[in-house]
């Protein structure tokens, strides 16, 4: 991970042809939507360029993580604390959801009727794998092959080869030290052409941006507006009261951390993938002090098993549509469906459209909330998408300097320098 070192510079100037790709995307949206739409493509081909490297990058990072500890107890102790601080911050965040929707009641006034929805475009939306149960979730994680996992994209599949793997380089100790070389070589050569990959990032955000403009519109979002507000509220009161009040635990100011990842969120914003930026966030939290291993470990995992931002948009999407549809939710059954998306919100990661598909099957689990009502968030799902990828990727950020503040590997005084850095003169 000798790249880390080229972050900096190399963002700057990215974090400004993004910046400037994406106000010409909106401008191009509003001005000519057809050439917009037309320009999905762009947006498309990106995403799909990272995802394609992101299973080896898990694999070979992971691996090398577990493997380059030596000592099994301590992978088991990282990864246990790693867990403990996902189920945290998973649970406060669907909570904060659930009580910030309820008090502020966006879909209340609607009086939306099921029969009356327009239930086509949901169909087809769901139409592909969706997770059911426990049970169901347990067993996707195990893929049917080797090469199988690579080949579907399933980052879960993915973990699990590469955490069999890296116990397994662990326990050759001195014999697997070759092994454990050449994947750090590989890792390298992935991270060598995500970086190749990142020079059309501000074409793929220009892209991304243009067709959800063109596409959806800007005034064209009705009563759905005051969702939309109140989810990015909540997505930025989580971040900076719930993920900054952890922050200040370890000793370092949610806002230099937001602004040392500016980069990074920039290109998420751009491409409403979380997944574009998990390369350059690996290094970046490598070069600010945090032990490799732990970076390892943990933030591939966090991409699997804490999504912060999808957590918040399942319970604020589920309410309104129980408000929406007259549906009155009991405190028990709003506890229930706190319980029920504590389990399917992790099965998330594994799912095209994870965010939509996963709402569908948890209020298909709960009962109580008629899953076609959701029809009524598809025009504005994707402008939620963004708040809900940022906010992932703070939260598995923060997590990482958590659990590696937690286990004695990390570099408190490197980490200040690197997010207040003197001035000159």
């Amino acid at each position: 991970m000798s790249t880390a070192a080229g972050v900096g510079k190399k963002g700057s100037t990215l974090y400004l042809q993004v910046l400037a790709a994406i106000v010409a995307g909106i401008v191009l949206g509003v001005v000519k939507p057809d050439w917009a739409v037309a320009l999905k493509p762009l947006g498309e081909g990106f995403v799909g360029l990272i995802k394609m490297l992101i299973a080896p990058i898990v694999f070979t990072t992971v691996t090398a993580g577990i493997a380059g500890m030596g000592d099994l107890k301590k992978v088991g102790r990282v990864g246990a604390k790693a867990v403990l601080w996902f189920e945290l911050m998973t649970t406060l965040a669907l909570a904060l959801g659930l009580v910030i929707v309820t008090l502020i009641g966006p879909g209340r006034g609607i009086h939306a009727k099921v029969e009356a929805l327009d239930t086509t475009l949901l169909d087809k939306t769901l139409g592909g794998p969706r997770p059911h149960g426990v049970v169901e979730h347990l067993l996707a994680m195990i893929p049917q092959s080797f090469v199988g996992a690579f080949v579907g994209g399933d980052v879960l599949q993915v973990l699990v080869l590469a955490v069999l793997a890296g116990v397994a380089l662990a326990g050759l100790g001195e014999r697997g030290k070759p092994v454990l070389h050449g994947l750090d070589q590989i890792a390298g050569l992935f991270f060598a052409i995500i970086g190749v990959v990142m020079r059309l990032a501000p074409l793929g955000a220009f892209g991304a941006m243009a067709f959800t403009i063109g596409k959806f519109g800007v005034g064209a979002l009705g009563n759905l507006f005051l969702l939309i507000v109140s989810f990015y509220a909540t997505a930025l009161l989580f971040v900076f009261g719930v993920l900054g009040a952890a922050l200040r635990l370890v000793g370092l100011s949610i806002f230099r951390f937001v602004r040392h990842l500016k980069d990074e969120l920039v290109l998420v914003l751009g491409t409403s993938s979380s997944e574009s930026a998990l390369p350059s966030l690996m290094l970046k939290l490598e070069a600010m002090g945090c032990a490799g291993p732990v970076v390892r470990l943990v933030v591939p995992t966090g991409y699997s098993f804490n999504l912060d931002g999808t957590c918040i948009y399942l319970t604020m999407a589920s309410v309104f549509v129980a408000q929406a549809l007259d549906v009155p939710l009991t405190l028990g059954e709003q506890l229930s469906l706190l319980a029920v998306l504590l389990l399917t919100s992790k099965g998330a990661a594994g799912v095209t459209g994870s965010g939509f598909v996963t709402l569908a099957a948890t209020l298909q689990s709960v009962g109580t909330v008629p899953v076609a009502g959701i029809s009524l968030l598809l025009g504005i799902d994707r402008f939620m998408s963004e708040a809900r990828a940022l906010t992932n990727l703070v939260g598995n950020a923060v997590a990482t300097v958590v659990v590696a503040k937690w286990e004695g590997a990390l570099d408190l005084e490197k980490a200040r320098a690197t997010l207040d850095p003197p001035k000159d003169g």
